[in-house]
């Protein structure tokens, strides 16, 4: 018998996969994109970036962002009524209007 994988990128396979016409590096833009602090984001995981990765389990997540470090942002998120920080690259995230 083979032991399961306990990788970051475990039981993932549906949700880091992109479609056909979407494979390839993402354009520039996404990786320069800026954020104020206060303003919300969605985690919307770009799987051919491995640079500021989120968890998988964030995927499709909304949170607020609190703070910066580095290049990557600090995100405030609730998840089953625990407010949860983690750090997400620009690339990773989509500003939500509102």
């Amino acid at each position: 018998m083979v032991k399961m994988s306990h990788g970051p990128r475990a039981g993932s396979r549906k949700t880091m996969t992109k479609r056909k016409s979407e494979r390839g590096f993402p354009p520039v833009s996404r990786f320069m994109k800026s954020f104020n602090i206060g303003d919300l984001a969605a985690i919307d995981i770009e799987p051919s970036i491995h640079a500021g990765l989120p968890y998988h389990g964030f995927q499709g997540l909304t949170g607020r962002i609190t703070d910066k470090q580095g290049e990557c942002y600090i995100l405030s998120v609730r998840v089953g009524g625990v407010e949860k920080k983690l750090l997400a690259g620009p690339v990773h995230l989509k500003k939500i209007e509102g």
